[in-house]
């Protein structure tokens, strides 16, 4: 069972990306697009204090009939942002995420924001996981030295 820590190491691109909640929820659109991620943490004097996904646009822009021009950040972002630390293992950040519907997981250290844990970084980390396995079977069975 791997830790955020080595799951972190192993994602391409371990960039973070932050917004005010000052902004316009169009500016925040147009940096997840820019950058390819589905969510933003809000931050405000190097604090998180929220997190805006696109799920938050769906829901409270789009079927409210809102304007991304005219609505802030601070409008539609999720206030209650849960983390994780470098020393949680990946059943522990995917049992935090089932239970509470998320896809994104701030990690902290020392309560300094470090990273972001996708539900897509940690599914792949365990299909990784289970191929190394099955691999370490596969040579058990055949009577071939393990790799």
């Amino acid at each position: 069972m791997k830790t955020v820590a080595q799951i972190l190491k192993t994602k391409q691109n371990q960039a973070v990306y932050t917004i005010s909640p000052g902004a316009k929820v169009l500016d925040a659109v147009r940096m997840m697009a820019d950058k390819s991620v589905g969510a933003l943490l809000v931050v405000e004097q190097e604090t998180i204090v929220g997190i805006v996904t696109e799920r938050d646009y769906a829901r409270k822009m789009i079927l409210m009939g809102r304007s991304s021009t005219d609505t802030f950040v601070r409008d539609i972002m999720t206030s209650s942002v849960m983390y994780v630390r470098l020393d949680d293992t990946n059943e522990q950040c995917m049992a935090l995420m089932t239970e509470n519907r998320l896809r994104h997981l701030p990690i902290l250290d020392d309560g300094k924001l470090i990273g972001i844990i996708s539900i897509g970084d940690l599914v792949k980390d365990i299909i990784s996981e289970q191929q190394f396995i099955i691999q370490q079977l596969e040579h058990y069975i055949m009577g071939r030295p393990a790799l």
